[in-house]
Parts: structure tokens; C-alpha cells; sequence
């Protein structure tokens, strides 16, 4: 564990990121998946925030989420988690988006506009990370054929949220506000990568351009960049 005689929390607000001060050391540490959707909105966020960071890879496939280790750090074996120098940590990507962006360009200040921040990231939660990432992840691991009971729905509600952000994004570059924010990067992420699960995107001309606009924006990183410096663990 990393320990630091500072109890006051790592955000822009207070390490002045907007200018990409580094943070003192030792550094945030980023317990990551490098196919991960949830794990890359959380790596692009800090990389655009300018904020240096450790990372520790962990193959979900091989169970590295189920050691006592790191259930001794998040209870509920998921990444990505982050950790503090002093040793608190957080977890789920779109909580800690939230808590990374305050006081930055990425989140606004106005109440209403926060507010349907939060509405879009519940709605990539709800309603289009369960599909999209999931029939993904399907591919990814070879198990497709194991689920051909339920993909017609999951493929069906994926396109229904597809549609639903097309729609939103027809009238508009970004989901909130005129700038690109964390809704933006929690959509982002698996939106981009629709196809490796079978997806068309074909129907979305919305939705392609506005992938392409934030594909464009500074410090963009790809889903396979490992940015980061690697630490092994434990």
C-alpha cells in the first residue's frame, strides 16, 4: 500500500492539472484490463488531464481479479480501480471519470449540465454497456456460440442505444453542453469498438462523426495504448 502523510484527494482541482503539473510520487495507481472499455475511458481520462500514473495489467480471463490480494482491494473483482498514495481507492470507470473531472474543462459547472452528464453515464450504464461491451466481450473470449440464446436481444437493445445517442447527437457535436466531456468519454469508449462485437454503425452517421471528433480531440489515446508506467503486482 502506498502511504503519504496527505489526506486530501487527488483531482485537477487541487494538483492544478489543467496545466499538466505532475503529481507528487509516489503516483496514482491504475489496476487495469488492456481490452477493457471501463479500463481505457479511465486511462484516457488521465492522460488528457495530463496526470502521470502507474498501471498494473490483470487478466481477467486468468482470474487475476479473484486473488485474495485484490479482493482485499475491491471486494467485488472488478476493474478498473484506482488507488491513491494514500491508499484509498475507487472503483467503477464512471465514478472515477466523476471524481478525476472536477474542477476540469471535462465537467461542468453548471448544475443542469452536470446533471445530464450523470444522466448519459447511467444511460451507458444501463443501457448500452450491458449490450455493446458485453456481446464484445463474447467475441473476444471465443463464447459467442455459448450465448446464442439471448445475442438476437442483447444485439437488439445495443442498436435500440445506438440509436438513442444518433438521435441525441444529430442535432449536436457533443452529449453535453458544447464541449466533449466524460459523457463523451464513457460513451466513447465501447461505441467505438461496436463492430468487434458484430455491430453496424452503418445506420449511425451521428454517431461516426462524433467518434471521429473525439478521436481528434488533444492527448487522445487509442483503446491499445498502454499509457501508464507498468508496475508489476503483487
Amino acid at each position: 500500500m502506498f502511504l503519504t502523510t496527505s489526506t486530501t484527494p487527488v483531482t485537477l482541482a487541487n494538483t492544478k492539472a489543467q496545466t499538466a503539473s505532475p503529481i507528487p510520487s509516489p503516483k496514482l495507481r491504475l489496476y487495469d484490463y488492456g481490452e477493457s472499455g471501463n479500463g481505457y475511458k479511465v486511462r484516457l481520462l488521465l492522460t488528457q488531464l495530463g496526470l502521470s500514473f502507474e498501471r498494473v495489467e490483470l487478466d481477467i480471463l486468468q482470474g487475476q481479479t479473484r486473488t485474495p490480494e485484490f479482493l482485499a482491494k475491491n471486494p467485488n473483482h472488478r476493474i478498473p480501480l484506482l488507488e491513491w498514495p494514500d491508499g484509498r481507492r475507487l472503483a467503477e470507470s464512471d465514478a472515477i471519470l466523476f471524481h478525476l473531472a472536477q474542477g476540469s474543462k471535462f465537467l461542468s459547472d453548471d448544475p443542469w449540465e452536470r446533471a445530464e452528464t450523470l444522466q448519459w453515464m447511467f444511460f451507458e450504464q444501463y443501457s448500452h454497456e450491458p449490450y455493446i461491451a458485453v456481446v464484445r466481450f463474447w467475441h473476444f473470449e471465443g463464447s459467442v456460440d455459448n450465448h446464442r440464446d439471448e445475442l438476437a436481444t442483447r444485439i437488439e437493445r445495443g442498436n435500440h442505444a445506438l440509436s438513442v445517442m444518433d438521435g441525441h447527437l444529430a442535432e449536436r457535436d457533443w452529449f453535453v453542453g458544447n464541449h466533449y466531456s466524460i459523457a463523451d468519454i464513457a460513451l466513447y469508449a465501447y461505441t467505438h469498438v461496436a463492430h468487434e462485437g458484430g455491430y453496424d454503425l452503418s445506420g449511425q452517421p451521428a454517431v461516426r462523426a462524433w467518434i471521429e471528433r473525439v478521436a481528434k480531440q488533444p492527448d487522445h489515446v487509442c483503446i491499445d495504448q498502454r499509457v501508464g508506467m507498468p508496475v508489476d503486482w503483487p
